[in-house]
């Protein structure tokens, strides 16, 4: 049986397909744009699945998904592969393009190439292109694209290993302004970014400034310098202090376990449930779930310490009891440690231990704990450092506003975006021709 020949649309027909139906347009745009959807000005190409024994130490750098960093393609640190016999121009990476992850724990994740040298994409990415750079620019759709990065993300499936199909992102609805519109807006977009950048950039370089000098404080704590004034004052003998011990000597170490989230509820009945580090922050514990039947439980005054996943977010528990999962160990001081001078101190090792995690997943064994060593004064000087570090930490205490300020930034970045994306900025001329044109012209080109 022959095969029927495609009917060839007309370019008004095109259009009409291309154009979203009023109903399902997400806003308002001014009356010059028009909504459209991703596969109709752009198109996505799959990375090529290159094996290991194709990796080299020289060639054509290879993007992987570990090279996409905060909004960049970065390949620093990437393998090379040899130059592809076939079919080498779909798996290139320019100048300009955008890659965005396709599978794994950071799907979504996107960044910019901003490289003269070509590279080779790598399979579970795709590479966003424009069909017509003369009538979509690049910032547009880098902006647009991470205004939209969470409902991307929403669209992925699977479960521990998300994925999401170039086909799904083709049919997300954007809209589409005038070519020298979409100029203002990015040029609008980048001079407030400047701004923000500005301010961060600040906040960050104090925030750093703060963790190095409490560090110092820490540092000094640990080593017998805080509290020289005060051994002298109470006659204590210098060598005291230096009683270094195994944490594993003075600790119970309790490790966490998983349970099925059927046997939780969120009715404040039973206990508490912590299952990770997204149940602390700022050294206080939100609860979400509750379980009647506890498997493993941790009491008043124990150090919940966060060691898989988020690593090195500690709580000193307030509760009576509380059931922690595998993300969780429990450490509880025997009876020549101070609870809270053990906190202290595992404020300080923490922040060498969370880099120090073996494999792709972070995390912190019970050996890491155990074999710590620990320098172990008296008792009461034990109190007294914890005394010195309550009142010369505290101010440290304000930097967590300065976090606050950060997450508004990046808050008033999205709104920009949104703003920028509704035709709210100030910037649109509606005398200029229509978008539906621009489409058009896209639409025309084979």
């Amino acid at each position: 049986m022959a095969k029927k020949k495609q009917i060839e649309l007309t370019i008004e027909e095109k259009l009409q397909n291309a154009l979203v139906p009023k109903e399902e347009q997400l806003y308002k745009i001014p009356s010059n744009w028009c909504w459209t959807y991703f596969k109709d000005i752009f198109y996505i190409e799959n990375g090529y699945a290159f094996k290991k024994i194709d990796y080299k130490k020289e060639g054509i750098p290879l993007v992987r998904i570990s090279n996409i960093e905060n909004g960049i393609v970065n390949i620093n640190e990437c393998i090379y592969v040899n130059k592809l016999e076939k079919n080498e121009e779909k798996y290139v990476i320019e100048k300009g393009d955008l890659l965005i992850a396709l599978s794994g724990a950071t799907t979504g994740k996107n960044g910019v190439y901003y490289l003269d040298e070509i590279a080779y994409l790598n399979q579970r990415i795709g590479n966003i292109k424009i069909k017509n750079k003369e009538k979509v620019l690049n910032e547009y759709r880098n902006y647009y694209i991470a205004l939209k990065n969470e409902d991307i993300l929403n669209l992925a499936y699977g479960g521990a290993q998300p994925n999401i199909s170039p086909k799904v992102i083709e049919f997300i609805s954007i809209p589409l302004s005038p070519i020298n519109e979409q100029q203002r807006i990015v040029n609008r977009i980048e001079s407030l970014f400047t701004k923000l950048d500005r301010a961060k950039e600040l906040i960050e370089n104090t925030l750093a400034q703060f963790e190095q000098n409490k560090m110092a404080i820490l540092h000094k704590a640990f080593t017998g310098e805080l509290t020289v004034k005060w051994r002298k004052k109470n006659n204590i003998n210098e060598k005291n202090f230096f009683n270094k011990v195994k944490l594993k000597n003075v600790i119970k170490l309790i490790s966490g376990r998983d349970v099925s989230v059927s046997l939780c509820n969120d009715k404040s009945i039973g206990i508490p449930y912590i299952l990770g580090a997204s149940n602390i922050k700022d050294n206080k514990f939100f609860i979400e779930r509750w379980i009647e039947n506890p498997v493993v439980v941790s009491e008043k005054n124990d150090i919940l310490l966060s060691v898989k996943g988020t690593i090195g977010k500690l709580y000193l528990q307030k509760e009576e009891k509380i059931n922690i999962s595998r993300q969780i160990m429990a450490l509880r001081a025997l009876n020549d440690l101070n609870t809270h001078y053990l906190y202290y101190f595992l404020l300080r090792e923490c922040e060498r231990l969370k880099f120090e995690g073996n494999g792709l997943i972070p995390g912190i064994s019970r050996k890491d704990i155990l074999d710590l060593n620990i320098l172990l004064p008296t008792l009461e000087e034990q109190q007294e450092i914890v005394n010195i570090l309550d009142k010369l930490l505290a101010k440290y205490n304000k930097i967590k506003n300065l976090e606050q300020q950060l997450e508004k930034i990046e808050l008033l970045k999205k709104a920009i975006l949104a703003k920028a994306f509704r035709g709210e900025l100030g910037t649109n001329n509606p005398d200029e021709e229509s978008a539906e044109n621009l489409l058009k012209e896209i639409l025309a080109e084979k």
